[in-house]
């Protein structure tokens, strides 16, 4: 049996939250604040936040557990694989990889946005051409490109280096938007008039929050990219549950806290029906000048510069433990010599995404909702396998080897199951307030299919590797009892 390649511990318990939280808030708390508002009003939005908030916590308890049971690269690919094998562990896998590259490069277009609002007249040149209503200039796609290439080479630098950053970029984002709340509180020119009416005229109150509960796990996937970096713990993985649950929290907030600042600086019904570019921008400078804008694009920065840097350590560990299992090329689970991180998975990563600015901002959208299925099916994997570990009590199918008795958290990991599919309900199912728009629904057909042609190019090899072979190259155990296989 040939060696496990392995990643080194360099990781801090503090990075880590910074790279849950860094990861959950990325371009859309700043830019889509608007948006929100005009689908669910002021309110349904923080309380769609909230509710949302609480059902990851309710599917962070699974995470939590099997972080510390299995420590290892590839998280929910290796949770899928303890479950229920080898097939269902590439179909997680596949559909997490389409979560990971997609925000990440929806990221990279923002920070392009960004400067489409701030230094129009530097982005509006080299245009190219239209997509969907969209002026696509090669200034955006050298922006963006660039941001990719330098967090890409930042990581492969080393994971310390990159949990370094990741933290001081958090927390100056949470000074910044801290800041920017506070001063559109004091200011005199504002009121909390302007957050009425709290829900939309058109819609009822419940279709209001349920359309914004529909985005959480797009809104928080972040906090999932903990049990990627779980090989490179340099401290106890019984700590990662209480990591998480904070990073939530800290998102939760956030959110929270720009809503009411948008809200307040400007009546949020005449901004999000003037759909301007960035309608948190046009509230926030009316309010505060140009202080109140450097605040916001150094906030929306940072959010960018976390999400950027956390998704690509999270896809290429992704990459990297899929790689070691043999299911997809071994060149994505080779170290760099010298830095000892997943070079090839960092490269791949930033090359995929490096493409998305070329297809225009409303083509980005589009993939939005597909990261939204992907990540949903992966806590939906997750939240199962901790329901098959946990037992209600000790009956005739316990094994203490395999099995832990603990009803509170079976029951919880039942919820978090149940949250995963109504997530993926509101997604899939024609008439819901979130239902998939037909480009969205035409990428995802794409992306099953190019995933269905891998597996039976692969299948045969794959299915050939020996059940203990596979278990000591997921998972770092030959013992580990696997069902299904």
């Amino acid at each position: 049996m040939e060696e496990r390649t392995k990643l080194k511990k360099s990781l801090k318990p503090h990075w880590v939250w910074a790279i849950a939280l860094g990861s959950s808030i990325g371009w859309g708390a700043f830019v889509q604040p608007t948006v929100w508002m005009g689908t669910g009003g002021p309110i349904g939005v923080i309380i769609g936040f909230l509710i949302g908030a609480v059902l990851m916590m309710l599917i962070a308890v699974s995470y939590g557990f099997l972080i510390k049971s299995f420590p290892v690269s590839g998280g929910e690919f290796a949770y899928a694989f303890v479950s229920l094998g080898r097939i269902h562990a590439f179909i997680c896998g596949w559909f997490l990889t389409l979560g990971y590259i997609c925000i990440v490069a929806l990221n990279a277009s923002a920070f392009a946005l960004m400067f489409k609002f701030v230094f129009p007249k530097v982005i509006e040149n080299l245009h190219m051409y239209q997509i969907a209503g969209w002026d696509v200039y090669g200034m955006e796609v050298i922006i963006a490109s660039a941001a990719l290439i330098v967090f890409a080479y930042l990581n492969i630098r080393g994971t310390g280096l990159s949990g370094s950053i990741q933290f001081i970029f958090c927390v100056i984002m949470l000074v910044g938007v801290l800041a920017i709340t506070v001063l559109v509180g004091v200011d005199p020119g504002t009121t909390f008039d302007n957050v009425k009416p709290y829900f939309p005229t058109d819609t009822t109150m419940f279709a209001a929050i349920i359309s914004i509960v529909a985005i959480a796990p797009w809104a928080y996937v972040g906090f999932d990219n903990v049990p990627q970096a779980a090989e490179e713990f340099n401290f106890s993985s019984k700590k990662a549950f209480s990591l998480i649950i904070l990073a939530i929290l800290f998102a939760a907030l956030l959110y929270s806290f720009m809503i009411i600042a948008t809200a307040m600086a400007s009546p949020w019904e005449a901004l999000a029906a003037e759909n301007h570019i960035w309608g948190t921008a046009v509230a926030i400078q009316d309010v505060l000048g140009t202080l109140g804008l450097v605040l916001l694009v150094v906030a929306l920065s940072m959010g960018i510069f976390t999400g950027l840097n956390g998704f690509i350590i999270s896809s290429s560990r992704l990459l990297f433990a899929m790689s070691r299992a043999k299911i997809i090329p071994e060149v994505f689970s080779k170290v760099h010599p010298k830095y000892k991180t997943p070079y090839a998975g960092i490269i791949f990563t930033a090359i995929v995404a490096m493409l998305a600015p070329w297809f225009g901002r409303e083509a980005l959208l589009w993939v939005v909702d597909m990261s939204s299925i992907g990540v949903s099916i992966a806590y939906f994997y997750t939240c199962y396998t901790a329901f098959s570990i946990f037992k209600w009590s000790m009956d005739s199918e316990f094994n203490p080897e395999k099995h832990v008795v603990a009803p509170g958290k079976k029951f919880i990991s039942v919820i978090g199951m149940l949250a995963s599919l109504t997530f993926i309900g509101l997604l899939l199912i024609p008439g819901s307030p979130a239902f998939l728009g037909i480009e969205s629904r035409i990428a995802l057909i794409a992306w099953v299919v190019l995933g269905f042609v891998f597996y039976l190019a692969k299948r045969t090899e794959f299915n050939k590797i020996p059940k203990e072979e596979l278990n000591y190259l997921i998972l770092g155990n030959k013992k580990i009892e696997v069902e299904n296989e």
